[in-house]
């Protein structure tokens, strides 16, 4: 577990979880991270801040938390594209099987690309059944899609400290530094680690959902680039991401385009050498590139440096 140096997290969610989605998790062994998803598709969450933790909670009859995650990120997905970027990790063994599980608690016509609420979570746990834990006295059962809890305090604290003393004992928590004199400790911030679905979603919504270069915004047709491939060590991290058009993406990662140290957007004369045309793509060549509104997520430089030195055609 990577946690985060001296961060505090004073909250925790509960969610109320489908059984037969924790089920089909709870099977899986060494998961990475997991889209915790809502079926109306209404709103973001936003009850957490990235690196919190989020608890899962069954339905009735059984009033219990059998598990949880830390949170990434809140988005609202076509249930296609959900299952695309995450696949069985959706908590289902096919795209059929996902849309039923939903469409128990929604209407959708016939083939219709709804959207639904993901949240998404990494490094998830799932915890044996006589380590489950009784929901809160507070936890109503009208209650449908959750409640946070203050950590440091009341039925929050000790729900963390149930939770810390499961994840302890599975040797969940085994890489962090613990003084054993300090009880349960203070309830921490993880660095969220992404996994290959949540890296496509949260780069597709830092760029607002439109390429870098075309500013093409047909979701289908968007992929999230690594700068650095991640066969050569580069992270699914944010700052090694770029929302790119599938054709762009293409050339980028075969390096007939690339994008420079100041974010300029260009096309190497290869493109026209090997295949006689381009004239498109050298439309876009000296444009600057369209960027997330937030310059804490823009392309790292040096890892935009690398690709110009190591895959781009020049």
């Amino acid at each position: 577990m990577n946690m985060g140096a001296e961060m505090k997290a004073t909250k925790c969610f509960v969610g109320v979880t489908d059984n037969d989605w924790f089920s089909f998790l709870s099977k899986k062994p060494d998961i990475d991270e997991v889209n915790f998803w809502q079926p109306s598709g209404r709103t973001i969450f936003r009850a957490l801040s990235p690196g919190e933790l989020f608890l899962f909670k069954l339905h009735a009859p059984y009033h219990y938390i059998v598990g949880g995650g830390f949170f990434v990120h809140g988005s609202i997905l076509p249930v296609s594209l959900a299952w695309e970027a995450f696949g069985e990790k959706n908590g289902a063994s096919s795209y059929l099987e996902m849309r039923r599980l939903i469409e128990r608690r929604r209407e959708a016509q016939p083939f219709e690309d709804y959207k639904i609420g993901c949240i998404l979570l990494c490094e998830p746990f799932f915890l044996e059944r006589d380590d489950w834990i009784a929901v809160p006295p507070d936890f109503a059962p009208n209650i449908v899609r959750g409640k946070t809890y203050d950590l440091t305090r009341g039925y929050g604290l000790r729900l963390w400290e149930q939770v810390r003393e499961r994840l302890y004992t599975t040797k969940r928590f085994e890489h962090e530094a613990v003084d054993p004199k300090s009880g349960y400790g203070k309830p921490v911030l993880i660095k969220p680690r992404l996994g290959q679905g949540s890296f496509r979603v949260i780069v597709t919504d830092a760029y607002q959902r439109k390429c870098a270069i075309t500013e093409e915004k047909i979701l289908p047709a968007l992929e999230a680039a690594h700068i650095k491939p991640f066969s050569e060590s580069g992270p699914h991290s944010i700052k090694n991401g770029i929302l790119l058009r599938s054709d762009v993406h293409r050339l980028f990662d075969s390096g007939y385009v690339t994008v420079t140290r100041d974010h300029h957007f260009e096309v190497s004369r290869k493109i026209r050498e090997d295949f006689d045309n381009g004239k498109y793509y050298f439309g876009f060549h000296g444009r600057k590139i369209h960027l997330p509104r937030n310059p804490g997520l823009y392309p790292d430089p040096d890892l935009l440096q690398w690709h110009n030195e190591n895959i781009f055609r020049g």
